[in-house]
């Protein structure tokens, strides 16, 4: 019997935040909720599924029609590292080609290293409350690492002590930068003075990845282990070049099988550890969890942010005791649907949720004036302009909620074409 692949299918589904994040993550990224499953049936009957984190995940937003053309009628191993193909559609080529041999999927990803995986739980920047609660959370659930971000808008210093003095000291804390640290001028200060809680332990891309010379001077300048995306939005930088000029202690690795596999030997090469970042719902958390399984220096916790999602559309659990999670057993990823949740939270097509109508923030500066933003692309624009004071102490952002006012109204007006500054709190 014929295993080519006969049929792929593709919907969409809105998945529901928890309350924690639902109300930080709508300023920056409301749109990660929405994802497209790709389901590809082979000859045989046998079914393999993926999904697209559609305004996020690597390669096209959705599944087209020529990757659709260049698959069928093909076994599913002739196209799974095909990088090019979208998250969807080459993680569902991997689910099928895995279940046709009647294995796990880690099993035709190369030699298994472990069975259990370093895993983290993840938010975006969040108010000190916010984070000591998800953090609570995560230590109920079992797990020992948290990453989030560390923004100019917060105390990060008054923050980082907050949820300290809550953790035990097992607990890890992964502070991701995305570059707002600037230059070294600026950053090296903050980060040696976030050395003093003994739970923070890596510094994610502090400053923009184009200065190799930046990142060699902090190495040399913090005992806590620098890491760094291996391409991104805020400076390119090549694993080889970062690994040539030493610029840090280890990496983020993301995108399709191909990559992930290349940069992932690169490291192991030159004993440099990794962590994975592939987000997206438990569909993402159990395929990084099978790469994780084989692939040596994948010794950081991954990120895979399904914990996120009050619910989602996988019916099987993801445990994790200790910090790790166990890699699934069963034939392909080694999960299974929940067709009720499928079915709750269908729909149709939607553009990108960005900016979110009628949000209004407002950032107090502590010497008390007050900057309003409609969305965060704005204050991150004056940041890296060099508008915005650097990280300073006593700084807070808050949502200002619509009291039907007219006042609020045109506050928001004003605030949808850029900032707008005031000595005195208009709200």
């Amino acid at each position: 019997m014929s295993h080519n692949v006969k049929q792929i299918e593709t919907f969409w589904v809105d998945l529901p935040l928890r309350p924690v994040p639902a109300r930080n993550m709508v300023r920056e990224i409301p749109h990660w909720t929405l994802f497209e499953i790709c389901q590809v049936t082979l000859e045989s009957g046998v079914v393999g599924f993926g999904e697209t984190m559609v305004y996020y995940t690597w390669g096209p937003e959705t599944v087209s029609d020529a990757a659709k053309a260049q698959v069928v009628g093909k076994h599913p191993a002739e196209n799974m590292w095909d990088d090019s193909l979208g998250a969807g559609l080459q993680i569902a080529l991997f689910d099928a080609a895995a279940k046709v041999l009647d294995v796990p999927l880690h099993q035709i990803l190369g030699k298994q290293i472990r069975d259990r995986c370093h895993i983290s739980w993840w938010d975006i920047d969040l108010p000190a409350d916010d984070w000591i609660s998800e953090c609570e959370l995560a230590i109920r659930h079992g797990y020992t690492s948290f990453k989030t971000k560390a923004r100019p808008w917060w105390d990060v210093i008054e923050q980082t002590r907050q949820l300290c003095a809550t953790l035990p000291d097992y607990f890890e804390v992964d502070l991701d930068f995305n570059g707002f640290g600037i230059d070294t001028a600026h950053c090296t200060r903050l980060l040696k003075e976030l050395e003093q809680f003994s739970n923070v332990v890596m510094y994610e891309s502090p400053i923009p990845h184009h200065d190799v010379a930046g990142y060699k001077f902090l190495r040399q300048q913090t005992s806590v282990p620098i890491s760094m995306h291996t391409a991104s939005h805020f400076g390119e930088a090549s694993l080889e070049m970062a690994v040539r000029e030493e610029m840090c202690d280890g990496f983020v690795l993301t995108g399709g099988a191909g990559k992930l596999h290349r940069e992932a030997h690169t490291c192991q090469a030159f004993n440099k550890s990794f962590f994975l970042q592939i987000v997206g719902s438990k569909i993402a958390a159990a395929y990084a969890l099978h790469h994780g399984a084989v692939l040596e220096n994948a010794r950081w916790p991954s990120v895979n942010c399904h914990q996120l999602f009050e619910r989602d559309c996988v019916q099987s659990e993801l445990p994790v005791s200790n910090g790790l999670a166990q890699v699934p057993d069963g034939p392909g990823l080694g999960i299974e649907l929940d067709a009720d949740a499928i079915e709750m939270f269908r729909c149709e097509p939607k553009p990108k949720p960005y900016p979110h109508p009628d949000l209004l923030i407002a950032i107090r500066w502590p010497a008390g004036s007050t900057t309003y933003y409609q969305h965060c692309q704005q204050y991150w624009d004056d940041w890296h302009v060099g508008r915005l004071p650097f990280f300073p102490r006593g700084v807070d952002l808050v949502h200002i909620p619509d009291d039907g006012s007219t006042e609020w109204r045109d506050l928001l007006n004003r605030a949808e074409s850029g900032a707008v500054h005031s000595d005195q709190p208009l709200f």
